[in-house]
């Protein structure tokens, strides 16, 4: 379409979330930050993303406003794509229908998508966010057309795992969204050297060493060379089993070890040995 009419692809997005701006205590748990979503939206070819702060004055606009001083003003939109439940101005008092309005007097063409549907589903951010913390991996994959990430720092852990049951490497994430306690087949990437390796990962509280804080750790299913990755990413395919506590290490060990023949028989089916 942009090609057709000599137009630059674009995308408008806010940060913050404006519900942080106009009512922090039910904004949403973010499934990116900006600047990974920044890179997915590069990612389908759009060649410009303008991130607008979204602050209290923004949030007064009226849509008449917004139109002129952002979508013409700052974007000079010649066509909008929009949702058909998209809502804008101060108060969400304008809609498709006043977009398109507005659009006829500012000189822009608005179109309308419809929602997108995957497995009878309607593809939504909160659709998403449930799904994961619920666990339920790989129906939000299939939803997201990627699996779920999680991203961070390699930390240290309590040092049980490598003495007493398998070595892993421990995330520290600023991630908002985080699945459901339990243990799942991942895939996990060095952020520095794209190098990436099979994995299955626990996301709990250790209850057989006593619980305590959330942890999320990846037991590697090939060793690495070199240094241990510092920055990691952990993509979640599918839940394996919930977090259980087990009588001793002993016996955690031999269940991590039947987790693992499980995560490499779902690899060996997806051709990734």
């Amino acid at each position: 379409m942009g090609r057709e009419h000599r137009l630059k692809p674009a995308v408008l997005t806010f940060d913050p979330h404006p519900t942080r701006v106009v009512a922090p205590h039910r904004a949403p748990r973010l499934l990116t930050s900006i600047e990974e979503r920044i890179a997915l939206i590069r990612e389908q070819g759009i060649k410009e993303v303008v991130v607008l702060p979204f602050t209290a004055e923004v949030a007064q606009l009226s849509p008449s406003e917004f139109v002129d001083r952002i979508v013409v003003g700052q974007l000079k939109a010649k066509i909008v794509l929009v949702g058909d439940n998209f809502r804008f101005g101060h108060k969400q008092a304008g809609d498709v229908n006043t977009l398109t309005d507005l659009g006829l007097r500012f000189g822009f063409e608005t179109q309308v998508v419809d929602a997108v549907r995957r497995r009878g589903r309607v593809v939504s951010s909160s659709e998403i966010r449930k799904l994961i913390e619920e666990g339920n991996v790989a129906m939000a994959c299939r939803l997201l057309e990627r699996p779920y990430d999680l991203r961070g720092d390699v930390v240290s852990g309590h040092g049980i795992g490598s003495k007493q049951t398998v070595p892993t490497l421990n995330l520290r994430t600023p991630a908002e969204v985080i699945p459901a306690s339990g243990v799942y087949i991942t895939r996990t990437r060095d952020l520095e050297t794209e190098d990436r390796w099979n994995s299955i990962t626990n996301v709990g509280t250790r209850p057989t060493f006593g619980g305590g804080e959330l942890t999320i750790e990846t037991f590697l299913l090939a060793s690495f060379d070199g240094m241990t990755p510092e920055r990691i990413s952990i993509e979640f395919l599918r839940r394996v089993r919930e977090e259980r506590k087990f009588e001793n290490a002993e016996a955690l060990k031999q269940q991590i070890f039947r987790d693992v023949g499980r995560a490499q028989t779902f690899f060996r089916r997806l051709g990734l040995h």
